[in-house]
């Protein structure tokens, strides 16, 4: 008994030591994990116009949004309120709006999140277009957008329901994905039946 009163002490001490230094490790492992984890912008700006020219100098595409918003982590920006235009086909503008919308590192794609909107204007003998869904993935250099969710194009005689839409702004072709269901107003032939 008296050997353990004599060893005890240093027992003590040298568990005392070790739960110290566990619990130094912890903390830091603690402390750098957030660091690891963090998403800080490098800066936000807020009511953002920016046009992007083609090669003859004319505006291709112009975008604004409430505010932009980058993270300098993965080199993304996200948008509040994007009001998207592209003039890329010279016959009618294409506007995209959404809530929300992030575009990747480069520039090259852009994803508009919920409440989107998409707007052809009226050309030569085209009414307008108008395209609703909760999520547009754009790829603004290809002119392509394209949906895998629930989507619903009107126009002044048609109205298209899917899953999933491609559409081209260049060529003006929209190809749905999945469970299309479509109704068609053919407004000569109601007149002859009058």
């Amino acid at each position: 008994m008296t050997r353990f009163s004599q060893w005890f002490p240093l027992l003590l001490l040298a568990a005392l030591a070790s739960l110290t230094l566990w619990l130094d490790q912890a903390v830091q492992r603690d402390e750098r994990k957030p660091e690891a984890e963090r998403h800080d912008p490098d800066y936000i700006v807020e009511n953002i116009v920016a046009r992007r020219m083609d090669a003859n100098g004319d505006v291709k595409h112009t975008l604004h949004a409430e505010r932009m918003t980058h993270y300098p982590e993965d080199d993304t920006t996200h948008l509040l309120s994007p009001r998207f235009t592209s003039s890329a086909s010279g016959q009618a503008p294409m506007t995209i709006t959404s809530r929300t919308a992030r575009i990747s590192s480069g520039g090259d794609d852009i994803y508009f999140e919920t409440d989107v909107r998409a707007v052809r204007g009226a050309y030569k003998d085209h009414s307008e277009m108008v395209m609703e869904t909760s999520f547009l993935h754009v790829t603004p250099d290809e002119n392509i957008a394209r949906t895998d969710r629930p989507v619903t194009v009107t126009d002044a005689h048609t109205v298209a329901h899917a899953i999933g839409l491609e559409l081209n702004s260049e060529t003006r072709t929209v190809k749905f994905l999945s469970q299309f269901k479509g109704t068609y107003h053919d407004p000569d032939r109601a007149a002859k039946r009058r």
